[in-house]
């Protein structure tokens, strides 16, 4: 159609340059009829070899333009029209320079993603409803019994009970701090305070003392004072997590220890415990949600696979890093928080 509208406007154009060249010509009287008829001849066959010449033209540029530009266009709205219908569209390829390039770049990772996006969600909704059956199918069974006259209840039963619900009421209360955390935008979270986050790790130590004793376990902190701006329950929340963590997984006789120390303008801690090694493949995935390392024993000591994502969370939202590394028995993990 394009092509078509191009080559009327040629033609037009050129027998209207024509009629006016004629027309001059014969008003200004200098030319006999034949030699009219000459000229008119010659300048026909002139502006058909132009008018050819720039149809041609104009054809092969608006073929490259269509195919450098419209095409590229074409393809990402219907690769949109694919994804209004819930399915995920085959990368576009990227055929264009500029602004359209990019555009399909940026179309293209945001396909990917959606996809990753998707992926995690739907292994999320699997693994929760995995873990939440365990306990719930414990809670029909005891109850069942208890309706049947198989058992009878008592103090034991009924702990046990509870311990059930209450795996279930914290697995839904970590999800909802997960999501709370996962909500905030790091660049607009402001609710910071001026805290020494020295007197923060002690406080956390402080809470975990009854549980220590009981376990014969000891637990050593030596923390810089330093005071910075920062989110102080994210960061008790960070703490309690990573001290819970390393009893849940505690084994040998070493003591916990906590470190803490400014450098570079970074404030660097450190929780450090034995406990099973963590292989390397594994020291990404543990901050996954509701990812596992061992299922058996996380089951036993009431984990869900949720405190150390939730730990991330909170650490990146402060736009900080961690990491864990695992040698000689020694599980160790390492926080940073920007100092401002």
């Amino acid at each position: 159609m394009n092509i078509i509208v191009i080559t009327s406007a040629i033609v037009l154009s050129g027998l209207a340059i024509y009629n006016t060249a004629c027309v001059l010509v014969g008003s200004m009287g200098n030319l006999n009829d034949i030699q009219q008829a000459q000229f008119n001849s010659v300048l026909f066959n002139y502006l058909l070899i132009f008018v050819s010449g720039t149809i041609i033209t104009a054809s092969l540029l608006h073929y490259y333009l269509t195919r450098k530009l419209v095409n590229p266009v074409q393809k990402l709205i219907e690769s949109t029209k694919q994804m209004e219908k819930g399915e995920y569209p085959a990368p576009v390829p990227v055929t264009a320079r500029g602004e359209i390039g990019e555009l399909t770049e940026h179309f293209n990772g945001l396909v990917d993603q959606l996809k990753a996006n998707d992926a995690d969600r739907s292994k999320m909704i699997s693994d929760l409803s995995h873990e939440v059956r365990t306990p719930l199918t414990n809670l029909n069974g005891y109850l069942k019994a208890l309706r049947d006259g198989v058992v009878e209840g008592d103090t034991e039963l009924y702990q046990s009970l509870l311990n059930e619900s209450k795996r279930i009421t914290e697995m839904i209360e970590q999800m909802e701090l997960l999501k709370e955390w996962g909500e905030i935008s790091s660049h607009h979270y402001t609710e910071y305070e001026t805290r020494n986050i020295a007197a923060l790790i002690e406080q956390c130590a402080g809470m975990f003392q009854l549980q220590l004793g009981r376990k014969n376990i000891s637990l050593i902190t030596d923390a810089e004072d330093c005071t910075f701006r920062l989110n102080a329950e994210g960061v008790q929340q960070v703490m309690t997590n990573l001290i819970d963590n390393a009893l849940n997984h505690y084994e040998d006789s070493a003591p916990i220890q906590i470190k803490g120390s400014a450098q570079g303008g970074l404030y660097h801690v450190s929780v450090s415990a034995p406990g099973p090694a963590i292989p390397d493949k594994e020291k990404e995935r543990i901050f996954e949600r509701l990812y596992r390392l061992d299922t058996s024993r996380s089951r036993e000591t009431g984990g869900h696979g949720l405190g150390l994502a939730i730990v991330k969370e909170i650490i990146d939202k402060h736009n900080g890093q961690i990491r864990v590394s695992s040698e000689d028995g020694i599980n160790t993990f390492c926080f940073t928080l920007p100092i401002r």
